[in-house]
């Protein structure tokens, strides 16, 4: 008699799936800094500058992590769990900003536009609500969603009052301070708002959960 085939088990389908969206992911963004160097412009400081990039780079690391963590079966462990917690509101707002607030906005090609501000966070998103190998996270650590964008807008503006290089226009130093500060103050508040949203969907059970992940809230040592 032969024995019976085994297939993966689900953690290892989820984590499988997780690499291939990470490495596709960064494959897009290295594909469209080939275009970019192609016309001339090829400076990773500015193609990396804008947010879109950057974290898509960031949370597709991330993505990439815990997926290994799950096709090797070993837990992830809380401190990932709220780093992708983190990326994935950063995504949301990203998500949110390019195809509500100022649709359509941007050069790159439909294609990149597409897959970085409409696929890749909606999938990432998804994974979040329907894969329950997240603890709910505590909401006294909802504040970590703010410091990765504003050291971004930190650098940012820093460049803008220097070499006068900014990724978006509304932070162009010359639309003077209140500008400025307005839109900081909504893009902080749009972040908080996004983590509140991924905070409360760390505590819905509608999926698989992994195997050895204790669904409990983190706790500090």
């Amino acid at each position: 008699m032969t024995q019976g085939r085994r297939f993966p088990t689900a953690p290892v389908v989820v984590g499988l799936a997780r690499v291939a969206v990470g490495v596709l992911c960064i494959t897009v963004l290295g594909s469209a800094y080939g275009l970019r160097i192609e016309a001339g412009d090829g400076s990773p400081f500015d193609f990396f500058g804008y947010f879109t990039n950057q974290t898509s780079l960031l949370t597709s690391i991330v993505l990439i992590v815990t997926g290994l963590l799950a096709v090797l079966g070993r837990p992830v462990p809380p401190w990932l769990s709220t780093v992708r917690g983190v990326a994935t509101a950063c995504l949301l707002v990203v998500a949110v900003v390019y195809n509500v607030l100022v649709p359509g906005t941007g050069s790159a090609p439909p294609w990149v536009s597409a897959a970085l501000h409409i696929v890749f966070p909606l999938v990432v998103v998804l994974d979040w609500l329907l894969v329950g190998d997240r603890p709910p996270l505590p909401w006294r650590r909802l504040w970590l969603v703010l410091p990765y964008p504003v050291v971004w807008l930190g650098v940012v503006l820093a460049r803008g009052a220097t070499d006068g290089w900014v990724p978006y226009g509304f932070l162009l130093p010359e639309r003077g301070l209140l500008s400025l500060a307005a839109h900081i103050v909504g893009l902080l508040g749009a972040m908080l708002a996004a983590g509140a949203l991924v905070w409360a969907g760390s505590r819905l059970s509608v999926g698989p959960l992994a195997p050895g992940v204790d669904r409990v809230p983190e706790r500090v040592a």
